[in-house]
């Protein structure tokens, strides 16, 4: 039997594996054999609290700020050889902050600006295994989010970069592919979860009527890097539950 998505001798950098969506990315990895590293923003792997949605056993772990472009280029490569790279960073600035310079220029620097710096660093290491680059958007990159222009603005261009490093690093042997997350209960969207009415909204948007989970947007990032997408490139996959139908 084939199991296409055996990541055993692999090796896996879950760029904001900390928490979320995109510790749900590395454990997805991890339990298909791969070893798996993540970078964070905390000092220590024990300042990341389990009610965060954070859970580092398994991993490694290596603090890097990646708004900071000299922080990401002095980050020690967690691997000789490097197989899938992970690129899930993210923030937002709420009560309307992204209208103002400092929260526009803070998202955009980790959503956007910092998702090419990672991508440049480890396109070496890439181009030796034929590996691949998983961008990790949102389904805001694909419409308006009144509240939140920096986040939806970055979202969308983190999109369009995904089709542009498709298309210019394909021809070497480096897949890039992207995955668009929709409502996912982790506490970056606590500010709607945590509030019934406001839930009871946002599920009634949603066909599937729940919520994702950071599990559903890690099987879809193991099937992104598998040879089960082995001619899928450029292409932005959305994992919403219909909400953007």
């Amino acid at each position: 039997m084939i199991d296409d998505t055996d990541f055993t001798g692999k090796n896996v950098l879950v760029v904001g594996g900390s928490s979320g969506i995109g510790n749900g990315i590395a454990h997805a990895f991890c339990a298909r054999g791969a070893a798996v590293h993540v970078w964070g923003t905390r000092a220590d792997p024990a300042d990341y609290d389990a009610a965060d949605g954070s859970d580092l056993s398994g991993l490694g772990y290596t603090c890097v700020d990646v708004s900071d472009p000299d922080a990401i280029e002095a980050a020690p490569q967690p691997f000789a050889r490097l197989d899938v790279l992970v690129l899930c960073q993210g923030t937002v600035v709420y009560k309307r902050g992204e209208f103002e310079r400092e929260g526009w220029d803070k998202v955009i620097a980790v959503n956007l600006d910092s998702v090419m710096h990672c991508a440049r660093k480890f396109k070496p290491q890439l181009l030796e295994t034929k590996g691949s680059v998983t961008i990790v958007s949102s389904v805001s990159g694909f419409k308006a989010n009144v509240g939140n222009p920096a986040y939806a603005a970055s979202k969308a261009a983190a999109i369009s970069l995904t089709k542009t490093l498709g298309q210019a690093w394909g021809p070497e042997g480096i897949r890039v592919n992207g995955l668009a997350p929709g409502l996912v209960d982790t506490k970056l969207t606590k500010v709607t979860t945590q509030h019934p009415e406001r839930l009871a909204g946002a599920l009634a948007t949603i066909p599937q009527r729940r919520l994702g989970s950071p599990g559903d947007m890690g099987v879809a990032a193991v099937f992104l890097a598998s040879p089960l997408a082995a001619y899928v490139t450029g292409h932005t996959l959305v994992v919403d539950g219909g909400l953007s139908l």
